[in-house]
């Protein structure tokens, strides 16, 4: 298990864990990071990773990515 943003650009991964607190797990669960769903990043350029998560492209800070674990 690793967090996101360690992940290979274009690979696609499980999510097995959402860390943080509970308004920050609400908030990546509303835009559709849930356990057992997949994501791919797309880019990572600056403080911002582009991820792809149920057929949409979601933009993240690397600090949510971390909370990430796949």
């Amino acid at each position: 298990m690793m967090p996101l943003i360690l992940a290979p650009v274009g690979e696609e991964n499980i999510i097995k864990k959402i860390g943080g607190k509970q308004e920050v797990k609400a908030h990546l669960e509303t835009l559709g990071f849930v356990v057992g769903g997949t994501v791919t990043i797309i880019c990572a350029m600056g403080g911002n990773v582009i991820v792809n998560v149920k057929d949409s492209r979601v933009a993240i800070s690397r600090e949510m990515a971390q909370k990430i674990m796949v």
